[in-house]
């Protein structure tokens, strides 16, 4: 039997969307996908009545299950996987798959994981601290003119990835660490790093953003995360204990 997406296990998110409207016609095109998860976080204008009309009576179950969000990162905190939506390219944007090719990506991950697909506001998009929370990028390939409507966005992913399916069973991929456990980790790794002066104050951002891409290509686990921040706390402790032993040697006179 071929192996499909597991759409329970995705949901769409909406990152500030300026228009009721927007977010009615995002919800029908997710339910004509056969999807049914719909984040909406921090909206210009959360109107009900206008998400409801434009959304039809047909995706009513979709708008009725909304859930809204103050901020992405506390949207994003149960994804295992998450995917950012851009159509920019090029600094910090370099490895981008199409809408085809994340769907097939997705496949084997969605078995074991929840997913969260990212789109950012209608007028300019994710910003570069929003794709930092994303694990993979998509960008939808178009001709001249590239601003594409919302929803439209929307309808084009969700389409990949009703249709992504294999002949063959894919590669198993276990749960992966949510985003709650990654930002933690992040943030303990940047303290870190920076108390063993790796990584300056002035160019933090810089160097855990290529970590964070490092690491992202990886697929961390739960446990794998667990590891990583034992490793923070054993590199304080440690550094902690060589500066307390230097000021016992300086105070009775061995210090070298």
């Amino acid at each position: 039997m071929p192996e499909k997406i597991n759409l329970d296990h995705i949901s769409i998110i909406l990152n500030k969307p300026r228009f009721p409207e927007n977010i009615g016609a995002a919800a029908r095109a997710i339910r004509n996908m056969g999807l049914g998860r719909l984040v909406v976080v921090a909206p210009s204008c959360y109107d009900p009545d206008k998400v409801k009309r434009v959304a039809t009576h047909g995706a009513l179950s979709v708008v009725e299950k909304i859930k809204i969000c103050e901020t992405l990162r506390e949207a994003l905190y149960p994804y295992n996987f998450v995917v950012g939506t851009t159509a920019r390219l090029g600094g910090e944007r370099q490895v981008v798959y199409s809408p085809s090719m994340i769907a097939q990506k997705l496949i084997a991950v969605s078995q074991e994981n929840k997913i969260a697909v990212v789109f950012g506001p209608e007028d300019r998009g994710l910003t570069n601290e929003e794709i930092r929370l994303c694990h993979e990028l998509v960008n939808i390939p178009s001709a001249e003119f590239s601003s594409l409507n919302l929803a439209q966005a929307v309808m084009i992913l969700c389409y990949e990835i009703l249709m992504a399916a294999r002949e063959e069973k894919g590669e198993f991929i276990p749960r992966l660490a949510n985003r709650y456990e990654l930002d933690g980790m992040y943030d303990q790794l940047k303290k870190t790093l920076i108390r063993i002066d790796y990584i300056k104050t002035d160019n933090a951002a810089y160097w855990m953003n290529n970590i964070r891409r490092f690491l992202s290509r990886i697929g961390l686990r739960a446990k794998e995360v667990c590891i990583i921040r034992g490793l923070c706390r054993q590199i304080s402790w440690y550094g902690n204990k060589c500066y307390q032993d230097g000021l016992k040697a300086k105070k009775d006179g061995t210090f070298d």
